[in-house]
């Protein structure tokens, strides 16, 4: 896809609206006037709302795999160390990044076929991190239970935080990302 900064800004643009109205409800006229453009001038850089649709889930998916894979390299190789970078690196994503994660989680179904098939390698590239750590948690006795629900419920739950969490109030990314690893491995040693 193009990288140009003009399209990278009008994908910013068109993830707040998304956001916002929904992609549903969200129409071309919509978006071409929050992007300060004219609906025939959108189509310059983007075929369809489809498009804009993909662009924003990529660029959102792109940038979670980017700071997990930079958050693994950084921490210390132990497993309990690992568990806490990738539920950091998740928050941080979310939060700085939020309105293309909240499209990705929300709007994912609205994807046509092919669209969806560009984007899962994407999606399972992060997923697969996650499945490492989870595995490594589980290995060395960190954790307990079956790596496929640890992994949904340990992301369900990070997910759900652009819903509650206030970037504003009295704790940060880290403390939420140690209470998470703190009831997670409880008593699992």
């Amino acid at each position: 896809m193009n990288d140009s900064p003009r399209r990278k800004e009008l994908t910013r643009q068109a993830a707040q609206l998304f956001v916002q109205e929904g992609f549903d409800r969200t129409t071309v006229r919509m978006l071409a006037q929050e992007m300060g453009i004219k609906s025939g001038s959108l189509f310059h850089h983007f075929r369809d709302k489809q498009e804009i649709l993909a662009a924003v889930i990529e660029e959102g998916t792109q940038n979670a795999l980017v700071m997990a894979k930079a958050a693994l390299e950084a921490c210390d190789h132990t497993a309990e160390a690992r568990l806490q970078a990738m539920a950091r690196a998740h928050l941080q994503t979310l939060l700085t990044d939020r309105n293309a994660h909240v499209v990705a989680l929300y709007e994912w179904r609205r994807l046509d076929p092919g669209a969806r098939d560009h984007l899962s390698h994407l999606r399972d590239a992060y997923e697969s991190l996650w499945e490492q750590v989870i595995d490594e948690a589980l290995e060395a006795g960190l954790i307990h239970g079956d790596r496929f629900l640890v992994s949904r419920f340990v992301m369900g739950a990070l997910n759900w935080t652009v819903r509650w969490y206030d970037p504003a109030g009295p704790r940060s990314t880290d403390d939420l990302a140690h209470e998470l690893v703190a009831m997670i491995t409880h008593g699992a040693a």
